[in-house]
């Protein structure tokens, strides 16, 4: 069965410590901008983690002109085979999640490949944001969480207000 990245946005505390692992595994050297995983701020939140959601149809793919980029179906993961690739970047581009990356150091596309099975930022992520897990899990947790939100608002309850005559 198929491995994901599942994360946690509750336990995330924004701490860059995914990007830096995922920079040193990758690239040799602890760099933030040189990661696989981004750590997206804005303004309400701490940090969110972001990396490939690794589609089962995706995009990246099929606008890649030289079909550098494919899906491993063993494996469950988009991967992309830099002797195809010509760096154009139609697949940054295409990413709707913005999880392709173009590397200004090597000039060319990176994303999460998720380490070929043994995600090094699941190993370091102390708050345990990050987790790997079967695909079928993720489907779970989601249904559990739009359960939950539901179930409060049908038990939520409601202020009555009496009109007087």
């Amino acid at each position: 069965m198929a491995k994901a990245l599942k994360i946690d946005l509750e336990k995330c505390v924004g701490c860059r410590t995914c990007e830096m692992v995922c920079s040193a595994k990758h690239e040799g050297i602890i760099s933030p901008f040189r990661s696989r995983i981004k750590i997206v701020r804005e303004k309400e939140w701490e940090g969110v983690p972001m990396a490939c959601t690794q589609c089962e149809d995706p995009q990246c793919a099929a606008i890649c002109p030289v079909k550098a980029v494919s899906r491993d179906e063993k494996m469950g993961v988009v991967k992309i085979d830099y002797d195809k690739c010509i760096g154009c970047r139609m697949c940054v581009a295409a990413c709707p999640f913005g999880a392709m990356n173009f590397d200004s150091v090597t000039k060319r596309v990176s994303k999460c490949d998720l380490c070929d099975g043994d995600p090094e930022c699941v190993k370091f992520c102390f708050y345990k944001a990050l987790t790997y897990v079967d695909e079928s899990e993720l489907a779970t947790d989601k249904r559990r969480g739009t359960a939950k939100i539901l179930s409060d608002l049908v038990r939520k309850p409601v202020e009555v207000t009496q009109v007087k005559k």
